[in-house]
């Protein structure tokens, strides 16, 4: 019987009391959702891939994936490790810096091409066109045509990403990982931790933030640019998450290289989405879902984290992010009675190796360090004294740059006023971002959303969010985000199975369909997904485990992608597991306890 698109027949037949217990919460939790709506059925799709591109197209699948991290037990597990021993009794700043540290070591950073494969723009403009303004998608999608402030033009975006080897057609898929396929790169060749890319990093950061140091959802904001992805959290001064570093306010302000990579989105892009348990609100779309005060509040600190009062230590720092003004600066120090004079560049050179810095509290202690060859007994040309320089700034603390300028420029060093007036334009820079976010004039919509609390357990938490469904479309769109097949219509998971899994086909391509079969059954049976959840093709072959579900979908996509025409099905009965293609039978172990027919011929499916 064929259904129409969206619609899906469960034949689930419970066997005992808990089976009976589960189906009644199923027809009291799951709102119906029309999929034979093409954007629908592409948003509940996209829950499943999460690609860059799809969560800017769809910004209210950001969030669900912090809960779905948080439904997930792993990041639970992580308080029974003896890092985090009587965390809930320490600070605010211990618990985060233990956070901080947990991730370092856990998880890598990765962003290579060949992990969830490459799309085309054609394809996806094909995906999107008919309900979202590709025009405007080329303004804020880099991959697409924005480019940015000049930084970005200058390092030549595709270059950067190693696209240049590829048409100008080719994108990759960038898929945000849910904490679990995080996990399961240990799996992966060449890993022996944990990795994900910023999406997923900011993700576990925000969901680790809640369950160990005790944050509350309302006070974490994750901000999307158009090729980054960060965490601001509200408390104290503010704290900003930066792919596996955080990063405090004196921090943004240090001028190392650490601080120079987390500052470059905010000077660099426009922010595109900001999301929050609340809702979402996002640079194009008009409406926006998230609780207005909120916004203005998270708006106000985060303008607050970006600016700082010039002072001397700031200074110091600021000639240390901007390495072209160190040559401007010498420093007169006194030893024995006797001036001598130093080039700020080689002190600079010597705080690489010491335990000191430039910074005044520290100085003298670092001249110490320093070889006596490198003094010299008569100042330098063409160099202002930093120790007049540090009394400027002391002596018109408060006042406006303007003033602090023209006292540089007066001072005797034999710099040009050119030169100085272009370091003051960078300097402004360096202690005031001035953040591109969301205009606040929106058409601000009240939505549901699940209502958690730190002092819940993950299981309440579970339960909060499946009951919530109903009438929230965040709580439902974490139930597909993680994953949750005995309460979500299979047939987005399906769609985004055969259509945009391309890893495992390029490695298999040229291979039987009888020789790719052999080697699925000989992968591990293991699932990465706990409980009645499924991976996706990919992840099953990057990862090299999967249950028999699994398995046959990942062949399924094989069949499929190598002829597009082909008619398959999947059959599904506990733990019997069928795949028919022209007639053979490839067979396969579940333990994930479903029933249920999947037809495939090309890219229409029946799930039955």
């Amino acid at each position: 019987m064929k259904m129409p698109a969206g619609r899906q027949i469960s034949f689930f037949q419970p066997s005992k009391d808990s089976d009976l217990k589960h189906l009644f919460l199923i027809m009291n939790t799951i709102r119906v959702v029309d999929l034979s709506d093409r954007k629908t059925l592409e948003k509940y799709s996209s829950a499943y891939t999460l690609s860059d591109m799809e969560i800017f197209i769809f910004p209210e699948l950001f969030y669900p994936l912090i809960l779905a991290n948080i439904m997930s037990p792993i990041i639970w597990e992580w308080r029974n490790d003896p890092w985090f021993r009587d965390i809930e009794k320490k600070s605010f700043n211990f618990k985060v810096n233990r956070i901080k540290q947990y991730i370092i070591h856990n998880y890598v950073f990765n962003l290579d091409l060949a992990t969830w494969g490459l799309t085309t723009k054609s394809r996806e403009i094909e995906r999107f066109s008919d309900f979202f303004d590709m025009e405007l998608l080329k303004q804020s999608n880099a991959l697409f045509g924005y480019e940015g402030d000049k930084y970005y033009f200058d390092i030549d975006i595709r270059k950067h990403f190693g696209l240049d080897k590829f048409n100008s057609d080719v994108i990759p898929y960038w898929k945000t990982e849910t904490i679990d396929a995080m996990n399961a790169f240990r799996y992966k060749e060449n890993f022996s931790t944990g990795a994900g890319e910023c999406v997923s990093l900011s993700a576990l950061y925000a969901a680790a933030m809640f369950i160990i140091a005790g944050i509350p959802l309302e006070k974490i904001f994750l901000i999307a640019t158009p090729l980054h992805s960060q965490n601001f959290i509200l408390e104290k001064e503010g704290l900003i998450t930066n792919n596996r570093r955080i990063v405090t306010k004196n921090m943004w302000f240090n001028g190392t290289s650490l601080s120079e990579k987390a500052r470059r989105a905010m000077e660099n892009e426009k922010v595109t989405i900001v999301s929050h348990i609340s809702g979402h609100i996002h640079t194009i779309y008009k409406d926006a879902s998230i609780d207005r005060k909120s916004y203005e509040i998270f708006s106000k600190k985060l303008r607050e984290f970006l600016v700082t009062n010039l002072t001397v230590p700031v200074f110091i720092n600021f000639l240390r992010f901007k390495s072209k003004y160190k040559s401007l600066f010498q420093a007169e120090c006194e030893c024995s009675g006797i001036k001598r004079y130093i080039t700020l560049e080689k002190m600079f050179e010597y705080e690489h190796t010491s335990k000191y810095s430039v910074s005044a509290d520290t100085r003298d202690l670092l001249i110490k360090e320093i070889e006596g060859d490198e003094f010299y007994l008569s100042p330098f040309q063409g160099k202002i004294l930093l120790n007049k320089a540090e009394e400027i700034i002391k002596i018109y603390k408060g006042k406006n740059l303007q003033e602090v300028k023209d006292q540089f420029i007066n001072l005797n060093g034999g710099v040009s006023s050119k030169m100085i007036s272009e370091m003051f334009r960078e300097l402004a820079l360096f202690i005031s971002i001035i953040p591109s976010l969301p205009e606040e004039d929106k058409n601000y919509i009240l939505t549901n959303k699940p209502e958690i609390s730190v002092d819940d357990t993950r299981d309440k938490i579970v339960a909060k969010i499946q009951k919530s469904a109903c009438k929230s479309e965040m709580a439902l769109l974490t139930l597909y985000v993680y994953r949750q097949m005995d309460m979500t219509d299979w047939l987005p998971f399906v769609k985004a199975a055969i259509e945009r899994n391309p890893v495992c086909f390029d490695d298999l391509n040229g291979k039987s369909t009888g020789e790719v079969y052999g080697i699925i059954d000989k992968l591990s049976d293991e699932s990465i997904y706990d409980g009645q959840r499924l991976a996706l093709p990919d992840e099953v072959w990057n990862f090299s485990r999967g249950d028999g579900i699994e398995k046959a979908l990942l062949l399924a996509d094989f069949i499929i992608q190598k002829n597009p025409d082909s008619e398959l099905s999947v059959t599904i009965d506990h733990k019997t597991v069928i795949l028919n293609h022209a007639g053979t039978d490839y067979r396969f172990t579940s333990y994930k306890n479903f029933r249920k027919d999947i037809r495939i011929r090309g890219n229409d499916y029946e799930i039955i």
